[in-house]
């Protein structure tokens, strides 16, 4: 029998297999079984960076965090990290104006402990054997003394500085009043049996979609929360959506014969759900990955850290954002309950649906998942000033997906990881193709503008 998270959701395993993973144990270190660097990243170039950014991709794991909330929980420390490291050098460009470090600095120390002030704060969790265990790698000399004192003065900054960034709401799911909702058939609803159906009550706290006030949080690097939004979704009556419509209907239901064996790998492969790396996570796995070896020193990989984990949170206010104004409801909604409304004889209403992969409490328009993608996928390749990269890996994490265990994917293209981590969501049936593409565009869009005006080198 076919296994996918739906089924396996259903039995109650994920919680017992999960219960030990509680938040505030230590982090495992690099090399052992539950590091995920320790995947891809060969030992020879792993450093304070890596080590860093393995640890809150753990911990987002350990505490099940939300792919949006994940992106903000990483955007803080990596930027933090960075600006305390620069500032003994003074290599990059940074417009918060914090000035030069004490001489004497250890730029490594200074990165750890700013990163982790940020983390913990972001996390909820101090990190005392994580911040303890760092600190003791290095001998202790005035340098490290600096070192610590001038990371914790940065990382303090930095949680100063996004304090009242609109944030702290988010960790519950209630409206705020912050966008109002569609009057109109388009309008999002949670479908589902957990959300309740015709065959159940429904239950309140699911009425509400995950994080709506996110879209609202201070950006990063853009200049304000609707910079790169798309224009409207496309009228239920029309064409184009019938074509969009069908096309989910016949591929992204739970036991289409349409959909390939490789299109149903790639939708559990990617799927990438709240209980381990999420979205963001797996694309800084990915950079990871693909920077390593390239000639990159130490404040280089800060640098790029710095602006893909900003890059990613600004992914996720952007997504969000567009969620949000727009209220566009999911696929399993319109074809098990809204067809009929929708004006249009080229599509139909099919009660039983259900989507290969579990529809998110949230509104569709646009895809986080694409918009991830495509901000990590146009970065990286920003960064190492080629597309064209080659690689492969396991799935990072199982998810509820037991056939994914040894399943390898590989790409040629950075591109076409980002391009086929979005296509996932359709294939799993709970995103429509306009989601995807416009979701895509926004994503490429805030890369490459941070990348051309962010912390660039000094002459």
């Amino acid at each position: 029998m076919e296994l996918n998270r739906r089924k396996f959701l259903a039995t109650g395993t994920a919680a017992i297999g999960l219960a030990g993973l509680s938040a505030g144990c230590s982090t495992a270190g690099f090399g052992s079984k539950s590091s995920y660097l320790s995947q891809v990243l060969a030992p020879q170039h792993n450093n304070s960076v890596f080590h860093w950014v393995d640890i809150v991709l753990q911990q987002t794991r350990d505490q099940r965090v939300p792919p949006p909330r994940a992106a903000y929980n990483y955007a803080g420390p990596m930027l933090a990290g960075f600006l305390a490291a620069n500032a003994v050098s003074g290599r990059y460009a940074e417009p918060y104006g914090l000035g030069t470090a004490p001489a004497g600095t250890d730029p490594e120390v200074a990165y750890g402990v700013a990163f982790a002030t940020v983390a913990a704060q972001c996390f909820g969790q101090p990190f005392v054997l994580e911040r303890r265990g760092f600190k003791n790698r290095f001998a202790n000399s005035e340098a490290k003394s600096l070192g610590v004192e001038w990371g914790r003065k940065v990382g303090m900054f930095i949680n100063k500085l996004r304090t009242h960034d609109g944030s702290e709401p988010n960790k519950v799911n209630f409206y705020h009043g912050r966008y109002p909702r569609r009057k109109d058939a388009l309008n999002w609803n949670p479908t589902g049996a957990t959300y309740g159906d015709s065959t159940g009550p429904r239950v309140g706290h699911y009425e509400r979609g995950l994080f709506p006030g996110l879209g609202k949080v201070k950006p990063w690097t853009m200049t304000h929360s609707e910079q790169f939004q798309p224009g409207e979704f496309y009228d239920p009556a029309s064409p184009e959506f019938a074509k969009q419509f069908e096309y989910v209907r016949k591929v992204g239901c739970v036991d289409s014969p349409m959909r390939t064996a490789d299109e149903a790998e790639i939708a559990v492969f990617l799927e990438d759900g709240p209980w381990g790396i999420t979205p963001p996570g797996h694309f800084l796995y990915i950079a990871a990955q693909v920077l390593q070896g390239r000639g990159m020193d130490f404040l280089d990989t800060a640098r790029a850290f710095a602006l893909l984990g900003m890059t990613q949170g600004d992914a996720a206010i952007n997504a969000w954002n567009c969620k949000y104004q727009y209220d566009i409801l999911r696929p399993e909604t319109a074809i098990r309950y809204r067809a009929d409304e929708f004006g249009n004889a080229a599509i139909v209403q099919e009660k039983g649906w259900k989507s290969f992969i579990p529809t998110p409490n949230f509104p569709a328009y646009t895809s986080g998942h694409s918009t991830f993608g495509a901000a990590g996928a146009e970065l990286t390749a920003l960064l190492i000033g080629t597309d064209k990269v080659s690689f492969d890996h396991t799935s990072p994490d199982l998810n509820g997906f037991p056939q994914l265990a040894g399943k390898r994917r590989f790409w040629t293209s950075l591109s076409q990881a980002a391009e086929e981590n979005g296509m996932s969501r359709l294939y799993g049936g709970v995103h429509w193709e306009m989601d995807h593409t416009a979701a895509m565009h926004a994503g490429r869009q805030i890369a490459r503008q941070a990348f051309q005006h962010w912390f660039q080198r000094r002459v």
